[in-house]
């Protein structure tokens, strides 16, 4: 009699971690798809960020008062010079 009162409940204690689990592992793979599909979208638009951010850096360095500051390095006139040289 006490290993049948045993076996029920570790057979009900089975089965509800066996729920339990399964609805954490539904809920982390909702996660995971959600992260995938956000990420998918930020590369989609990284292109478009990274052309605008070369576009700023190029207004700022023609900038006069970011010039002013920041003056141009000495290693860029260099390269500037290789590359006409070519």
């Amino acid at each position: 009699m006490k290993a049948d009162i045993f076996f029920f409940i570790s057979s009900v204690a089975t089965v509800l971690l066996a729920v339990l689990v399964s609805i954490v592992l539904f809920y982390f793979i909702k996660a995971g798809r959600n992260l995938y599909l956000i990420s998918e979208k930020l590369q989609e638009n990284f292109e478009e960020s990274k052309e605008f951010v070369l576009e700023l850096k190029e207004r700022l360095e023609d900038n006069i008062v970011f010039r002013m500051f920041f003056p141009p390095a000495r290693q860029k006139k260099q390269k500037e010079e290789k590359k006409n040289k070519k």
